[in-house]
């Protein structure tokens, strides 16, 4: 079936960037937004306001759309498999999704599969995180197994007087799973593509900066791997992708320790803020991929254009007017290539991003750092 309308449900700027991608390979997009004023509401025409957590406001969204993808993992598996039964396309599919939904699932999964995870337990109260605690040494990690995002339901705990902090105001059906602490030395990030037929691509390992939970820096592709590391990453990337059954873009985010070894952090099945660079980094965009992948199209390069790609998010900070900051950047940045998400200024808020591309890594990364922090009105 050739796909013509490709829907969105959430329209967050991951929904707005697949917009743009969309325009070249003459998709249709339909967006399902929380609100009129959204990121991605402004610039999609084809917009419907609705929650997506209504399964009568979904279903009649998804009658008009070939096919159905997410700018959020947050929609309830019921409904997408209510989907699935009226023969709708949903991709990734419910199955895969749940993966990226509730990370008990994904942690079992995967540990199933012999991937390198951290030593984890579900547990119910206080009582049994501090036992968890007590095995593995403190500190210890606690996260939501659903919901959480950007640093938003994870904890450190240090030690048992903190075990309650986690359990306060705990939504039902929601469990809390408690994880060893891992001593890492940086993140990592890698993006498979993979289409409903099996063809998969995967794109160059980034490292990642995390600041209070948020990403704030990539660096792609990451420095001073081995090719035997490289290759072993991305073959572990595509090995979840394909026995996840993921279509669309995979993220698969890594923590590795000071010996070089990785485990893995976190699972994503849409794009991904570490994927950002590709827009002007990449052959093919994260974006146009995903879609290129939900849509069953044969999938783009995934290499870099330039040996080397900087991106730094844009947060909300001490300017108002972007417009203003970015018309100042491109005189003084001239190569910086600036995203900007419709976002109204709230600090701490990702509201753009920049990226440079060039030969030289220090080079691409302190002019990226330049471009982001006048836009955040950061002085330097």
């Amino acid at each position: 079936m050739t796909v013509r309308t490709i829907g969105i449900i959430g329209g967050g700027q991951l929904a707005r960037m697949m917009h743009a991608a969309s325009i070249p390979l003459g998709v249709r997009i339909a967006l399902l937004a929380e609100g009129p004023d959204v990121s991605a509401a402004q610039v999609v025409a084809d917009t419907e306001v609705g929650d997506y957590t209504d399964p009568e406001t979904v279903y009649s969204f998804a009658e008009r759309c070939d096919v159905i993808t997410f700018d959020h993992e947050h929609v309830p598996p019921p409904i997408l498999r209510e989907l699935q039964a009226r023969g709708k396309q949903v991709h990734p599919t419910p199955d895969a999704l749940l993966h990226a939904q509730d990370k008990v699932v994904m942690r079992e999964r995967l540990t199933g599969l012999g991937m390198p995870c951290p030593i984890f337990a579900v547990v119910s109260d206080a009582d049994e995180l501090r036992a968890f605690g007590e095995r593995t040494g403190w500190p210890v990690i606690a996260k939501t197994s659903r919901g959480g995002y950007d640093g938003k339901g994870v904890w450190k705990i240090d030690g048992p007087d903190d075990a309650d902090e986690p359990f306060a105001n705990l939504k039902l059906g929601v469990r809390i799973l408690a994880e060893e602490f891992i001593d890492f030395s940086r993140e990592l990030s890698v993006l498979v593509a993979r289409r409903p037929s099996g063809e998969e691509r995967v794109y160059p390992v980034s490292e990642t900066v995390q600041t209070d939970g948020i990403c704030t820096h990539t660096f792609t592709p990451a420095s001073g791997l081995s090719a035997e590391q490289r290759d072993a990453i991305e073959a572990m990337a595509l090995r979840i992708a394909a026995e996840l059954g993921v279509t669309g873009i995979l993220a698969v985010e890594l923590m590795q320790r000071a010996d070089g070894s990785v485990v893995v952090n976190e699972l994503a099945m849409r794009p991904h803020n570490t994927g950002h660079w590709s827009i002007d980094g990449a052959h093919t965009s994260q974006f146009e991929n995903h879609l290129r992948a939900v849509a069953d199209l044969p999938l783009g390069p995934t290499e870099v254009r330039q040996p080397q790609a900087a991106m730094v998010n844009v947060l909300g900070g001490a300017r108002d007017d972007l417009l203003e900051a970015q018309a100042e950047v491109l005189v003084t940045e001239p190569g910086a290539r600036v995203q900007l998400y419709g976002k109204s200024v709230v600090p701490g808020r990702k509201v753009g991003h920049v990226t440079v591309v060039g030969d030289d890594a220090d080079d691409v990364r302190n002019r990226a750092q330049a471009a982001a922090d006048h836009l955040m009105g950061v002085q330097r």
